[in-house]
């Protein structure tokens, strides 16, 4: 069998080399043990994260041969108990594949295409063509025909289906549209929903090359600019911005929104005008403002009593946005919540009742501040990516959805206007992503996966993931391979130099994903004939005739390669849809049913869901805290890791205390509770619990505890149906459900808990320890 070239001729102590990363663009070096990382010089705000390669390629937790689920192996494939409890078995890269190959063709053959899964998700490397989701869903496609899929994405599933309904494609409206450059020249009020927190703005898929936003902040606040952060945690702007702190309630932000336009409309500081002439839907939505339809007037006093803040504050502030240009930006994590398509569509009816959408520095710039690809220009220039091929399969599910898929195999739910039904999946297949970070109610994963015939993943160290699946085939890491970062709102594209050689018997998923190919009889139809190396020229090609076209700099490939990078021409920063909709509604109507900003939209409305109709609205969560569980818990990002990558990396390490996830408390509550700053605490509601180190602070508010995501799942006791983490993973605590019948996004953002000081025998950490070796059977 003839596998794909694959280079390891990088030697510890080789020359510095340029690469890029979600969180930035650097040179770095190996020497055998350790990664030197330097970031590159035109980065004015380099993102520490870069760091957390500098203890990772030789770290205890890599996965360095192919390895098998003993149970697996002994019983064979079907549903396991043993699941995340067993121990494992090496074997050779050539039975390992071969196991591969035999299954894939088994449940094929046997159930069909629908019998399985491609899971996978986009954030393993930044490069163009070791995409770990294009990896596996173009074999899956090309070698078997397709695969079960998922759409939408964790962190704004919700927003991506509401927003074609309001406004248009949710890209349209997050990367083309306000800037950081208009900001700083236009804005007069930044009104930022869940506030615009510069731990997110590290990070933008496929690289970045500039982090401008901190800087932007302070520029724009220095001129006058005022800058209304509205979060139950004060350091979701960064201190430039010198931001007036409005700390709600979680999830109340829809109740603030509603009482502002309330105040607006009441004292007639409303923009009549715009309403009627790009607007489709005001009267609908006015009748349930002003309580007509349901007898409640959505006032201050109302908006006070949901969201604790002061009424006269609503009122003040409502008024005080009147003739300014104000930016109404909302981010993500409003909408990863019950009911998050709401605030999501009311910042849209905010900011055009105010009549700014569309103007330069003003509007609506959904999830500004929540990646480093918004607020940015647009290249000019095409990137081109590794095709997927064409899936057979019809059948899909939204990405958050997994769990009751596999639990409920020919049950049906709603979706978007249809009502569907979840295939009944025997095997998934997962390269890149760690469902044990993003998925909530860990619990309840566990159970699901534990349903699969088999469940086959490719990881570069034993996540969660890993240790439930039943092969588990080592891939590279990034700085292992070559590869080209570039992504449509840099204008650096970066040479991905190999840093180092592969730990252990590590293979690229391409030559991995080639080598099962030729045992399924389609080794050309997945590489079409190319090594990786002859893939990075293709792709590559795509642009460079495109800045030749333009008579800009175009080297060739093998220049580039030597330069390590190549800068992009980039578009005009002219406001993208929402202004050319402002400019001439007529000539450039919006891609809704009427044309027009949906203030309501007949098309949601037909759908009949109780839980998002045909007008944005208060819904009353059903996870809200109650006597026994008082406190909110925020599930949000990490400020020292790209979601669950690298936790194990030194800034990652660098940020726990004890060795353990930091969880924030406001001193009220921790004083009630006898808490300590420094104390191991206890998280815990019905689903389950975990253990954090407790940080007393005033920048959260009383009443609510925050523990970011991302630390690796690590059960006390493996064996027990519902074991604590011991490591302060969120994920065992929030609710596996679907924001609304309309999205089935994710939830994780928000839910209630009990907190306590933990008095009893601290347990252990383990979650970056290999699981056991067992004798094969």
């Amino acid at each position: 069998m003839v596998s794909v070239p694959h280079s390891r001729s990088v030697a510890p102590g080789a020359a510095e080399g340029s690469h890029s990363s979600h969180w930035g663009t650097f040179f770095a070096s190996f020497d055998g043990h350790h990664v030197k990382v330097r970031p590159h010089p035109g980065d004015p705000d380099p993102s520490p994260l870069i760091n957390n390669f500098t203890n990772a390629l030789r770290h205890p937790a890599r996965v360095t041969a192919p390895m098998v689920r003993r149970g697996w192996l002994t019983r064979g494939p079907g549903a396991d108990r043993a699941r995340g409890n067993d121990t494992y078995v090496q074997v050779s890269w050539d039975e390992a594949s071969d196991l591969v190959a035999r299954e894939l063709q088994r449940q094929r053959d046997t159930y069909g295409l629908e019998s399985i899964f491609g899971g996978s998700y986009g954030w393993s490397s930044a490069g163009r063509f070791h995409h770990a989701q294009s990896q596996v869903h173009r074999f899956l496609n090309t070698a078997l025909g397709g695969y079960v899929r998922s759409v939408n994405n964790y962190s704004a599933g919700a927003s991506a289906v509401i927003m074609p309904h309001v406004l248009g494609p949710l890209d349209a409206v997050a990367r083309r549209n306000v800037t950081w450059d208009q900001i700083v020249e236009h804005s007069d009020v930044v009104l930022a929903f869940g506030g615009m927190a510069v731990r997110n703005t590290q990070v933008a898929s496929g690289g970045i090359s500039r982090h401008i936003e901190r800087d932007a902040m302070g520029s724009a606040a220095r001129r006058g600019c005022r800058f209304i952060c509205v979060s139950p945690l004060r350091e979701d702007l960064p201190d430039e911005a010198q931001a007036r702190w409005l700390p709600v309630r979680p999830g109340t932000d829809t109740a603030l929104m509603l009482g502002l336009l309330h105040v607006l409309v009441s004292e007639d500081l409303h923009d009549q005008e715009f309403l009627s002439r790009y607007c489709d839907g005001w009267e609908n939505f006015q009748a349930y403002l002003s309580g007509q339809i349901d007898g409640q007037p959505k006032d201050a006093a109302w908006a006070a009593g949901v969201t604790g803040l002061v009424e006269t504050d609503i009122i003040a502030l409502a008024r005080s946005l009147v003739s300014k240009r104000v930016l109404v930006v909302v981010s993500h994590s409003l909408q990863r919540a019950e009911h998050g398509e709401q605030p999501v569509w009311l910042g849209v009816v905010l900011a055009a009742a105010l009549g700014q959408l569309g103007l330069p520095g003003g509007g609506y710039n959904y999830a500004l501040g929540t990646l480093a690809h918004y607020g940015k220009r647009n290249n000019a220039v095409p990137i081109a990516a590794f095709p997927q091929g064409r899936n057979s399969v019809d059948a899909y599910i939204p990405v958050a959805r997994i769990a009751d898929m596999l639990l409920h195999p020919g049950g049906t739910f709603d979706y978007n206007g249809q009502r569907l039904r979840y295939p009944h999946v025997r095997l998934a297949y997962w390269a890149g992503g760690n469902p044990f970070h993003h998925h909530q109610d860990l619990t309840r994963l566990r159970e699901a996966f534990r349903t699969l015939d088999t469940f086959i993943v490719h990881e570069c160290v034993w996540t969660a993931t890993a240790r439930h699946a039943d092969i588990v085939l080592p891939c590279t890491m990034t700085l292992e391979r070559e590869d080209i970062g570039a992504t449509p709102t840099d204008p650096l594209m970066v040479a991905m130099h190999r840093i180092a050689p592969p730990v252990g018997q590590a293979r690229d998923d391409y030559e991995i994903f080639a080598d099962l190919a030729e045992r399924l009889g389609r080794r050309e139809a997945f590489t079409e004939g190319r090594s990786s190396r002859e893939w990075l020229r293709h792709i590559y090609e795509t642009t460079r005739a495109a800045l030749a076209e333009r008579g800009a700099d175009a080297p060739d490939f093998d220049a580039f390669w030597q330069r390590g990078e190549v800068i992009l021409p980039q578009s005009p920063d002219d406001g993208g849809m929402l202004r050319a909709f402002r400019q001439d509604p007529d000539q450039h109507p919006l891609p809704t049913p009427s044309g027009k900003v949906q203030i309501s939209s007949p098309a949601v409305a037909s759908f009949g869901y109780r839980d998002c109709p045909g007008y944005p609205a208060w819904i009353e969560p059903t996870d809200a805290p109650d006597s026994a569980h008082p406190l909110y818990l925020v599930a949000n990002q990490p400020a020292t890791r790209l979601h669950s990558q690298l936790d194990f990396g030194a800034h990652s390490a660098s940020s726990k205390r004890h060795g353990r996830e930091v969880c924030r408390v406001h001193p009220a509550d921790a004083q009630s509770r006898r808490i300590a700053d420094g104390d191991i605490v206890r998280l815990f509601n019905a689903r389950g619990a975990c253990l954090a180190a407790a940080h007393v602070t005033d920048s959260i508010m009383p009443g609510v505890v925050q523990l970011p995501t991302g630390a690796w799942f690590d059960p006390e006791d493996p064996a027990d149906d519902r074991p604590m983490c011991v490591h302060g993973n969120p994920n065992v605590l929030t609710r596996d459900v679907g924001t609304s019948s309309l999205a089935q996004g994710c939830t994780g953002q928000l839910t209630a808990v009990q907190l306590e000081r933990y008095d009893g025998p601290v347990p252990p950490i383990r979650a970056y320890e290999p699981p056991e070796l067992g004798a094969y059977p």
